[in-house]
């Protein structure tokens, strides 16, 4: 609901371990950096060019409809988009088919490569999970086209819900606090779980909304899926595991991540990816957040040399940890 009267815009609720009656806030953990940090790093030079076009192996995928059985399918869109399909369910996360993540149409961040999956191409999507409120992350166009197209069931954290609703109109929307869980429908169950993050659309809306992960509970496994996070000594990861198990999968970010004084309160490296991934306990994770879109300094093939280094320190199988492309398609391994 809105909060113009607390000051929040978005939202208004009471006082929690994470919300201040304004703000929400990471427990324990570090504010993203001011305008004097942002300018230091803008000024830097020392971000590493990318390529105009960086296309995938893949070519766009023709999901199946539906998925059953003990299959868990998990199709690469690009950046933190992917669909998940398990026990009949069609799942988007963080859904971009825009050209930019951006508030402008001819400026900002823009994909050098293609969506995984033409939008005509997709399946019926029954659920939407939007993590924070990020243009990265959220990005209204795409959810306009995903209501108007599937009608989906869209899942956010608190005070989003204000920011999707006038693009969305009268869309099925549930908004969840850490700790909630929502049925989704077919054994499937949305566990809103915390991460190390913050938000904002604009200058005026820092941590007005909450960001999250989300834990999917089905009958063939549990999926973690983190849209964003900084690793925050692995407390969230370990808290994860404690809570809920080991995970049949892990989906987790190692890109923007450069320069790490300044990012490292919101993008896990490579290297810190691998611990989380051993502190949740997944018997497979897939490596997201890289290679789509240019939001910060490393080059665009850094994160896949940083996490094969990672993996070969910890010992674990290139194969347990996949970077995936637009368009590739990953059954992922039974437990």
């Amino acid at each position: 609901m809105a909060g113009r009267a607390s000051g929040n815009r978005y939202y208004t609720g009471p006082i929690s371990d994470h919300f201040d009656g304004i703000r929400f806030f990471n427990p324990g953990g570090e504010e993203p950096k001011g305008l004097g940090g942002l300018l230091k790093w803008r000024f830097n030079g020392k971000s590493v060019a990318w390529p105009k076009s960086y296309p995938s192996p893949f070519e766009p995928a023709v999901p199946e409809r539906r998925i059953s059985g003990p299959q868990l399918v998990v199709t690469a869109v690009g950046h933190a988009s992917f669909l998940i399909q398990a026990a009949g369910l069609n799942i988007l996360t963080d859904p971009v088919w825009s050209e930019r993540t951006s508030p402008f149409s001819s400026v900002g961040p823009k994909r050098v490569n293609a969506p995984g999956i033409r939008f005509q191409d997709l399946p019926v999507i029954d659920i939407v999970i939007v993590t924070h409120n990020h243009y990265d992350h959220m990005d209204l166009a795409t959810l306009k086209r995903l209501q108007e197209a599937h009608r989906p069931h869209f899942a956010t954290p608190l005070g989003n819900d204000a920011i999707l609703r006038p693009a969305l109109g009268d869309a099925n929307i549930t908004v969840v606090d850490w700790g909630d869980a929502v049925y989704a429908g077919k054994g499937v169950t949305l566990h809103c779980e915390p991460c190390h993050h913050w938000s904002a659309r604009g200058m005026r809306d820092r941590r007005m909304a909450l960001w999250a992960a989300f834990v999917i509970e089905t009958p063939v496994g549990k999926i973690y899926h983190i849209g964003d996070t900084g690793f925050h000594g692995g407390i969230n990861y370990a808290a994860a595991a404690e809570k809920h198990g080991s995970f049949r999968l892990a989906i987790l970010p190692i890109g923007a991540y450069e320069p790490q004084w300044f990012m490292k309160a919101q993008h896990q490296n490579p290297a810190e990816a691998v611990q989380g991934m051993q502190l949740c306990r997944a018997a497979t994770a897939i490596a997201h957040h890289w290679g789509t879109f240019k939001l910060t300094d490393e080059g665009i093939e850094e994160p896949l040399a940083a996490l094969s280094v990672a993996l070969t320190e910890a010992g674990i199988r290139p194969e347990r940890f996949r970077p995936l492309r637009p368009g590739e398609v990953f059954e992922v391994p039974d437990l």
